[in-house]
C-alpha cells in the first residue's frame, strides 16, 4: 500500500479549497477586489471633470446673464413659475402623507389595539387551563408516579422484587 501523503501548500498543486486570486491571475474572471476602500481613479477622475463643467456651466449662466438683461428677466419669471408648481407638488404630497397618516393611527387604535387586546385575553385563558390541567391532572399523575416508584424501590430494598417484577 501507498503512504499517504499529507495536503501542505508545497505539494498540494489542484487544493478543492477556493483560493482568493491574486492581480496576476488571468484565468479567474473575477477579478479580485482591491484591499481597503480604495476609490478607484477613475472615479476621481470623473467627479474632478464634473465639478469643473459644473462652474464652467454657472461661469457661462453669469456672463449670459449679464449681457441679455431681458433674457435673464424671462428666465428669472420662469423659474419662479417653476418654483410654485414645485410648491404646489410638495404641499399636495404634504398633504397625502398626512391623510395617510391619519389612516395608519386610525388602523392602530380602532383595529390593531383591539386585536391585541383579544390576544390578551387568550392569553389569560391558557394561562389559567395551564394552571388548572397541572393542579388537576399532573399533579395527581406525578404523585401517583412518585408513589409506585417508592413501592418499587423497597421491594427492591426487602427482596420482593423476585415475586413481583416491575420492569
Amino acid at each position: 500500500m501507498s503512504e499517504i501523503e499529507p495536503i501542505t501548500p508545497s505539494n498540494d498543486t489542484s487544493s478543492p479549497v477556493e483560493t482568493i486570486p491574486s492581480g496576476n491571475d488571468t484565468s479567474s474572471p473575477v477579478e479580485a477586489a482591491p484591499p481597503g476602500d480604495k476609490i478607484p481613479t477613475l472615479w476621481i477622475i470623473l467627479g474632478v471633470v464634473i465639478v469643473l463643467l459644473l462652474i464652467a456651466g454657472i461661469i457661462f449662466a453669469v456672463n449670459v446673464m449679464i449681457n441679455n438683461p431681458s433674457q435673464t428677466e424671462t428666465f428669472r419669471d420662469i423659474m419662479i413659475i417653476f418654483m410654485a408648481f414645485v410648491f404646489l407638488f410638495i404641499g399636495f404630497a404634504l398633504t397625502i402623507l398626512l391623510v395617510q397618516l391619519a389612516r395608519l393611527t386610525n388602523l392602530l387604535q380602532y383595529e390593531i389595539r383591539p386585536i391585541l387586546e383579544a390576544t390578551n385575553e387568550t392569553v389569560g385563558s391558557l394561562r389559567g387551563t395551564t394552571q388548572f390541567l397541572s393542579d388537576n391532572l399532573v399533579a395527581p399523575v406525578v404523585k401517583a408516579n412518585s408513589s409506585f416508584a417508592a413501592l418499587r424501590r423497597a421491594f427492591e430494598l426487602f427482596d420482593f422484587a423476585v415475586l413481583i417484577n416491575f420492569a
